[in-house]
């Protein structure tokens, strides 16, 4: 039945392509979309099996095909694309504009589709054909209206239905993917591939850029004990964060990978040494459909973008449909979903990450025309991410699962390249045992303290106190955690859950990337260790700033609690990003390495405060709660918030690190970015090479 819904959609939508019987300015949209589409859904039947895409002769010739695919939203074409809500609105008026801009950028989710279809057919087939005929059904609204135009409303609900009616298939197939190994698309891709022929990269369908294929290349040539120590470093992390986190890795049989492409060589190794461990691979691939897509964010194997203007234009295209209705007909099939593959969910230890740096920084266009949720959106948005969290952690629970991220720099970060990447490699692995010893001394610095205080220098204004724990029993009790190179690689830093009450002032930093979107004099101010104000200079009107704000660190939430406060310890991450001038280049993973870092959002303990967590030394570390988490135990809406966001100020920018004792005693940690506390000298060593 599906390859007859099929059949009959391609040869209606060729149809489309040719017919002008509705009115300019909708038919050059309709006939470019469907002109689109047919280019798809030619490949997709021409992809049989995996040597239809191995088997090209020429790299360039790939190359080639492989972006015509992708051209309409390349940057270079962009502006002049119906995808660009600018360019739609312009042409096609406002209200139509936004909605068919959408309904143009959902169908681009159809490419690595379409490659998917050469392994697994049948739900690729649904997944195309539920979409192709949201195209037709929309362009009958306007073939059908004789003469009138249909309006926007009855638009948008073929768009809410289409959502609605089709999320449980959605949220199946992608919980499927996520938990189910079977689901094996990248894993043959990896396994199969003559990783040293660069062809393989479009085998996935995904946009591929000179990144990927370069960094295939530097990969190949690697010799076999590099790619080794690098899978090692990444696999053991993930195998010592449930060691640390006094957590049974025995129970779980799967591990979800999350890596990107080009990076398959070391992914091939490291998926032998999960196997050792008793897991295999889950891999499932980015969400780019409107049914999954949250902010800019990846969440599978990922590519570059084609174009990062694109994603943030359409991050909030929902904002068509967003009603509380629908809200809980998505949390419905999330528990559905996850309640179909209960036993798989029973088994699934976690995600690993890799994570790559040195894109060229993005600072994006807010356009009025981009869609945008409202308040009361903004709030359902809010909601469906914590209960949605909420459902997760019921089958796949916080305190049974860990985690592990890895980074290493892409060629785009410029011609030290491979310089970058052997001393990444080299942070990577840096010697823990001297890192633990001195982060050792600071944390029994930090553990005599009723507060602390950070004060920025230069142009940074951060002036903050951050109220910490009472000790108990200073014997067997801590307050920070000696992080090492386990879940967060590399070593670098101590941290901590502040309590709230007392935590207070601000917090500044001069510029600064989070997630790939840039900040420039990003100030937050908190009371009671809770968000009060927030501002930045990115845009000339004082509330677009607060909203950039809102929608892409508080995630829409009106206030967020300071989760964590943590001192970066990693001073050779820092010199290597002074060195090659890469400070704004590095991932929040290393960034947060390199000064005394605070998140905004849940706790490092998110749902498994209740698990004992141990130091080295074998004191427990009580300060897994704020007052907000606790709450768990009687309202859980309250207690999380789905986000956690960490801001780090750069040593050249930290005036002063102090920790004040209950006899008011001041002892300095870092003064003017640079170590003082007696045993930590050896931090220094980097900055005087």
């Amino acid at each position: 039945m599906m390859e007859e819904r099929f059949n009959l959609a391609k040869v209606r939508i060729a149809e489309i392509e040719k017919e002008t019987q509705i009115a300019e300015p909708y038919c050059s949209y309709f006939k470019q979309v469907a002109s689109f589409l047919m280019g798809i859904l030619d490949c997709f039947e021409h992809l049989s099996d995996f040597d239809k895409v191995s088997d090209y002769s020429k790299l360039s010739e790939l190359f080639k095909y492989n972006h015509e695919l992708y051209k309409d939203i390349l940057p270079d074409n962009y502006e002049k694309s119906y995808a660009n809500p600018a360019y739609a609105v312009k042409n096609l008026s406002e209200g139509y504009g936004q909605l068919l801009s959408t309904l143009y950028a959902e169908m681009y989710c159809l490419i690595p589709i379409a490659y998917e279809g050469a392994w697994r057919k049948e739900q690729s087939l649904i997944e195309l054909v539920i979409r192709m005929e949201l195209f037709i059904e929309m362009y009958c609204s306007f073939s059908q209206s004789e003469g009138e135009k249909p309006t926007v409303e009855s638009l948008k609900d073929i768009l809410y239905w289409f959502v609605s009616d089709y999320s449980e298939e959605e949220w199946l197939s992608r919980t499927r993917q996520k938990l189910d190994p079977k689901e094996d698309f990248a894993y043959r891709i990896i396994m199969e591939s003559d990783l040293n022929n660069p062809s393989y990269l479009f085998s996935y369908g995904e946009y591929i850029s000179d990144n990927q294929i370069e960094t295939s290349k530097y990969l190949a040539n690697l010799d076999e004990a590099t790619i080794k120590l690098m899978a090692d470093t990444y696999t053991e992390g993930y195998r010592i964060g449930f060691v640390k986190g006094n957590k049974d890795l025995s129970k779980k049989k799967v591990v979800n990978i999350v890596y990107p492409i080009g990076f398959e060589r070391m992914i091939k190794l490291a998926i032998a040494n999960f196997e050792k461990m008793g897991l295999r691979p889950s891999i499932m691939r980015t969400a780019h459909s409107i049914f999954h897509r949250r902010g800019m964010g990846v969440s599978g194997y990922y590519s570059d973008s084609p174009n990062k203007q694109f994603d943030f234009d359409h991050k909030e295209d929902e904002a068509l449909f967003l009603d509380k209705k629908l809200v809980n007909r998505k949390l419905e099939v999330v528990k559905e979903a996850y309640e179909t593959y209960r036993e798989l969910a029973a088994a699934h230890a976690g995600p690993a990450w890799v994570e790559v740096f040195g894109e060229k920084p993005f600072s994006p266009v807010v356009k009025k025309e981009a869609l945008a949720l409202c308040e009361k959106q903004q709030k359902l948005a809010a909601t469906y991410s914590v209960k949605c969290g909420q459902i997760i952690n019921e089958y796949i629970p916080g305190e049974e699962r860990s985690f592990t991220i890895i980074a290493f720099p892409i060629p785009e970060i410029g011609d030290d390249y491979e310089a970058i990447m052997e001393e990444t490699i080299a942070l990577n692995t840096l010697d823990y045992e001297t890192y633990e010893n001195i982060q050792q001394t600071i944390i029994d610095t930090l553990d005599k303290g009723n507060y602390v205080l950070v004060k920025g220098m230069g142009a940074n204004k951060t002036n903050l106190k951050i109220d910490l724990y009472s000790l108990k029993n200073p014997e067997k009790e801590t307050i920070f955690e000696n992080c090492v190179a386990d879940v967060n690689i590399p070593v670098g830093e101590v941290f901590t859950s502040p309590v709230l009450k007392g935590t207070e002032g601000v917090l500044h930093v001069t510029d600064v990337y989070l997630s790939e979107l840039q900040y420039k004099d990003l100030s937050i101010t908190f009371k009671d260790g809770m968000i009060t104000d927030y501002s930045c200079k990115n845009f000339p009107e004082k509330e677009a700033n607060k909203k950039y704000i809102k929608d892409n660190i508080l995630f829409h939430h009106d206030s967020l609690p300071m989760g964590e406060f943590a001192i970066g310890t990693n001073t050779t991450a820092y010199v290597m990003a002074e060195k090659y001038h890469i400070k704004h280049k590095l991932p929040i993973l290393i960034g947060e390495k390199t000064g005394p870092h605070f998140a905004v959002g849940d706790t490092c303990y998110s749902h498994c405060e209740d698990v004992a967590v141990f130091n080295p030394d074998g004191k427990e570390i009580i300060a897994r709660d704020n007052e907000v988490s606790l709450l768990r135990s009687t309202d859980m809406e309250k207690a999380y918030f789905g986000c956690h966001t960490d801001i780090t100020i750069p040593y050249d920018e930290l005036g002063e690190l102090s920790v004040v004792t209950s006899e008011n005693e001041v002892i300095p940690i870092i003064i003017e970015g640079r170590f003082v506390l007696p045993g930590t000298e050896t931090l220094n060593e980097p900055f005087n090479q």
